[in-house]
């Protein structure tokens, strides 16, 4: 696209006026040369632009190509997945993955489309004594959409519905990879740093991508689209662009924007850091006004759209991003002239446009919240609450989330794993040039005389960045920050290092920067360094790293699950297709997708109700006498308890984190082994259930029947008179 748009700026003009004949005729021979040069020169120029272009773009097709075959390869060895059983394929989708490919499942199996919608819409078997609408409470229009496709498409004979679903998700991977390479390349102006910033991608994979283990998981259907509305974002922030391609660019980032927010529940979160970037780059009058808002008037859209094909989705209406967006257009129509003034007045300005920003913000989503009497998403801001130090807290729900290696920091190991593929170095110096570069900038806005109109930097020995090289170093300096505090969030930010870091690698911005601080610069040299420096930096990488790729694609394993199995089929054959099954999250998802039956709990958490439920369903590994337990289980409607000795002895996570000591400090019990206590926990007066339990003793036989076990499961029936 980048190379196309040079191309036509130096398109030479038609039906230009010939030169006066002058009297001698000398002079219009000359001229007639000099014309035929440029032309001869141009139409050069235009054919190695376009030639140059059309490579570009087929080295980005085939570089997704071969990332989205290595990565379903990587899954097919790790797994041995075309060999073994359709029980074995389900239970290998893990977790909440489980839980959406049973949707694209059921749709399958419905006698109708009409009826599998009517069954989405009207589900019952998903949380027990309850009907819920699943395209209200959930993501899964993808599924709904690949179940509708499988079923019209004739190729049911030639491919497994499975591999119809994995390879639409591998498929994905082709567009995030070629969307990466894209933003790469308008950045700097060089499909080469495209083709870095790919290579970045694949080396790094471990800190990249985890689809080829989680493949159904919300993150893997969305993300490929967020890196097209990145992509989308850095062309329309290119100044004069022409009205057409402004246009279509707009719609490139409306339907990104709509497509990566239907398929993901935490979109509204990550639109939020969007957001904010956005907010502050046009405070310092670093992005033209009117694109800044055409940007915060699309991210609303695209939510409502949302919100209306989620049948009105309170979540969605009470988000801290429509809140704010609606907040900055609103004080920016009644704050006039925030950018005038000398340097001290424009900071006051700004100061009091960020304090009236936020206290509407924060007024409007308080009222929206209550008049929809919103709680879906109070866990999360509990948990931020407590994670940043703002109060101790005893909520179970919260303590879920804190005691997960995921949301917790950023381990330092992975810092090591990118200085091995040079993507750290790389990275941190393109951050330090452009970083610094943009702060010089936004001083420089601030204290531009009121005379001096936008842009204008007539006198001044400085220099300033790009706004779609700005947009992005904001974008992965938020991101960054987020992924330094959430592991789990490291997936929005790596990819966009490896952009980042490519595209400065490429750029004549940053060599120029730097060429000129050092008093090197002229021209050739620059050109000389955005073109080596890569390229040995691609060479170094393929000669580290491709015998280590070569291995792991010749490196095969298999499933091996035979008490989840074993589990799954005891479950099919000897329970009735009604029976109500209670357990932990994770499993209960395997439970619905391989047998159908009804669940308590799952893994969805984004519901207060559910997130209540599954709080006292746990209370199976809290201590609890067994009549209690048994209550609250048959208040729910369960037939049958999965207990696990996986978390009944768990080990896995230290002494405060294990669930089950969540379970006591919640229950305002103390915490089983050596330690310290809070001093108004007390001893419980009952033993642990999940341990006392398998003591066959008389009380909890009487309520409890064993009816399977194994090595790691145990399940037992609930007696129906108490």
């Amino acid at each position: 696209m980048g190379a196309f748009d040079t191309m036509m700026s130096i398109r030479q003009r038609k039906g230009a006026k010939a030169a006066e004949v002058s009297e001698d005729g000398a002079a219009p021979q000359e001229n007639v040369t000099l014309e035929d040069n440029l032309s001869s020169g141009g139409s050069c120029r235009r054919f190695w632009k376009i030639l140059s272009f059309m490579i570009g773009g087929a080295i980005a097709l085939c570089t997704g190509l071969l990332t989205s075959v290595y990565l379903a390869t990587l899954h097919e060895n790790d797994l041995w997945f075309s060999n073994i059983k359709e029980v074995e394929r389900e239970i290998s989708f893990r977790t909440e993955c489980g839980l959406y490919y049973s949707y694209y499942k059921q749709m399958l199996q419905a006698p109708s489309l009409l009826q599998g919608f009517h069954g989405l819409m009207y589900d019952n078997k998903t949380e027990s004594m309850r009907t819920i609408n699943l395209l209200q409470r959930m993501n899964i229009y993808q599924e709904v959409l690949l179940s509708v496709l499988y079923r019209v498409l004739p190729i049911q004979k030639y491919l497994e519905p499975v591999y119809f679903y994995i390879y639409t998700l591998f498929g994905l991977q082709a567009i995030y990879v070629t969307a990466l390479y894209v933003t790469s390349w308008l950045l700097s102006g060089t499909w080469l740093s495209g083709l870095l910033a790919a290579l970045w991608y694949v080396t790094n994979r471990v800190d990249t991508t985890r689809v080829e283990f989680t493949i159904p998981l919300r993150e893997n259907w969305a993300l490929p689209f967020l890196a097209a509305q990145v992509a989308a974002i850095t062309y329309f922030l290119r100044p004069n662009l022409r009205p057409r391609a402004e246009r279509l660019t707009l719609l490139a980032i409306f339907i990104s924007t709509f497509i990566f927010s239907l398929t993901w529940q935490f979109n509204q979160f990550t639109m939020l850091v969007q957001a904010l970037g956005l907010f502050a780059l046009d405070s310092l009058d670093m992005l033209p006004a009117l694109k800044a808002t055409r940007l915060y008037l699309i991210q609303m859209a695209a939510l409502v759209l949302v919100c209306a094909l989620q049948f009105f989705n309170p979540m969605i209406l009470g988000s801290l991003l429509i809140s704010f967006n609606l907040s900055v257009l609103i004080v920016r129509k009644f704050q006039k002239n925030l950018k005038t003034g000398n340097f001290l007045n424009r900071l006051l300005k700004l100061l009091l446009h960020l304090f009236a920003v936020s206290c509407l913000t924060l007024l409007l989503n308080n009222v929206t919240k209550k008049v929809l009497n919103l709680k879906s998403d109070e866990h999360i801001f509990t948990f931020l609450m407590a994670k940043f130090g703002f109060g101790a807290t005893r909520d179970f729900d919260a303590h879920l989330y804190l005691c997960e290696e995921a949301f917790g920091l950023l381990p330092l190991n992975t810092f090591g794993r990118l200085a091995d593929t040079l993507l750290l170095h790389a990275y941190v110096s393109v951050l330090c040039v452009t970083g610094a570069t943009a702060l010089a900038g936004a001083f420089r806005n601030l204290s531009k005389p009121p005379s001096q109109p936008p842009g204008d930097q007539t006198g001044e020995c400085s220099v300033s960045l790009r706004p779609e090289t700005t947009y992005n170093l904001v974008h992965t300096v938020l991101f960054g920050f987020l992924a330094l505090s959430t592991m789990r969030m490291k997936y929005l930010w790596t990819p966009h290092m490896c952009v980042f870091a490519a595209s400065g690698l490429c750029s004549p911005e940053v060599w120029g920067l730097l060429l000129k601080v050092t008093r090197l610069y002229n021209p050739a040299r620059m050109r000389t360094m955005r073109y080596s420096v890569p390229m040995l930096v691609l060479l170094c990488v393929c000669c580290k790293f491709w015998p280590g790729m070569l291995d792991e694609l010749s490196e095969l394993r298999e499933f091996y699950d035979p008490d989840t199995v074993e589990l799954m089929r005891w479950i099919n054959s000897n329970t009735p297709g009604t029976a109500v099954f209670a357990g932990s999250m994770q499993l209960l998802a395997g439970v619905k997708l391989c047998t159908g039956r009804t669940l308590t709990n799952h893994p969805h958490y984004e519901d207060s109700s559910l997130r209540a439920r599954t709080k006292e369903v746990y209370q199976i590994y809290a201590k609890r006498p067994p009549e209690e337990v048994h209550a609250l289980l048959r208040a729910l409607g369960t037939d049958y308890v999965i207990l696990e000795d996986s978390i009944c002895f768990e080990r896995r996570h230290q002494r405060g984190c294990r669930l089950r000591d969540l379970l006591d400090v919640a229950n305002g019990h103390t915490m089983d082994g050596p330690g310290e206590n809070d001093p108004d926990l007390k001893a419980a007066g009952h033993p642990r259930f999940c341990e006392e339990i398998k003591r066959d003793l008389l009380p909890y036989m009487a309520l409890f029947t064993r009816v399977f076990q194994n090595k790691t499961f145990h399940v037992y029936k609930l007696s129906r008179n108490k």
